[in-house]
């Protein structure tokens, strides 16, 4: 079976390419650091056609919230029109395949996170993944094609970027614990977020492609405030460390996650995290010493 990754050369794309080889399965890798492009509508198209792809996952996109306020029609051009591409592509081609969109827990902002409720983003981030989230419904009601939406919450892992708060401050304690610097910075700390493992995420990928199409939440049982984060890694420092707070990494507009659930994709698939967060900064951290 062909199973097609676009992102794959990203944080979550790596691990879900390990994840669908233990499968057996054929993995095609479509990223913009191989030279493709997902708002050439051609590129896609003709990639699709050569080859075909059983399953496609659609990681590809613009990540990052903060990001997101200095550019947001970078961020929609990736997040919207390229995921409108690769859907109008599989219909034009007529290829039957099973497509997995990769929405965002950013999309609830400060409603109640549940699958079929009330949506309050709070980031153009957010906005462009809920425009691409209902392109997909659409595309399965009108086209039939066979599309789900994950709605994962934050995930981490070893390699995740530096610009995402967990992982800047693994990276900031291991330059602390070098001498290259003499304190860490952070932005809000009282923030509510829940975090998974990237392995436990992408675990649950290759499981809900193959529900019926719709919109799944992937989560963890537990919310965190983020200085619970912080103090989490900085228990693992072989030093003592020192914090302030820097205003220019606070959010325009930052919220609190109310605390999800993921029991209609549990019920249907068994799926239940194996990593606890402990165990997940640890290797986050041992990777920033590697790294620095």
């Amino acid at each position: 079976m062909k199973a097609l990754c676009t992102g794959s050369d990203g944080f979550v794309g790596q691990y879900l390419k390990k994840e669908l080889e233990k499968q057996g399965k054929e993995v095609l890798g479509f990223d913009v650091k191989s030279g493709h492009n997902l708002l050439d509508y051609e590129d896609i198209r003709l990639f699709l056609d050569k080859y075909r792809p059983s399953e496609i996952y659609h990681l590809a996109g613009q990540a990052h919230v903060a990001e997101s306020f200095n550019n947001p029609q970078r961020t929609f051009l990736i997040n919207t029109i390229g995921s409108i591409n690769l859907l109008e592509a599989v219909r034009n081609l007529g290829i039957v395949t099973k497509i997995m969109l990769c929405g965002t827990s950013e999309e609830y902002g400060t409603a109640e996170p549940k699958e079929n409720g009330h949506l309050e983003p709070k980031s153009p981030y957010a906005i462009s993944k809920i425009a691409m989230d209902y392109m997909g419904q659409l595309y399965s009601k009108a086209y039939g094609l066979h599309v789900v939406t994950t709605r994962a919450f934050n995930h981490t892992q070893a390699g995740r970027g530096e610009m995402y708060a967990e992982s800047s401050w693994a990276k900031q304690i291991a330059e602390i614990e070098k001498g290259k610097r003499e304190y860490l910075e952070h932005g809000n700390l009282e923030s509510v977020r829940n975090y998974n493992d990237a392995r436990d995420i992408v675990r649950a990928y290759t499981l809900v492609i193959n529900l019926e199409p719709g919109v799944y939440n992937i989560c963890s049982d537990q919310n965190l405030k983020m200085s619970e984060i912080l103090e989490e890694l900085t228990s693992m420092a072989k030093v003592k460390i020192s914090t302030q707070c820097n205003q220019s990494l606070l959010r325009p507009a930052d919220f609190s996650f109310k605390k999800p659930s993921c029991e209609k994709f549990k019920k249907l698939t068994g799926w239940e995290p194996k990593y606890p967060i402990h165990e997940t900064l640890r290797d986050l951290l041992k990777d920033w010493r590697k790294r620095v």
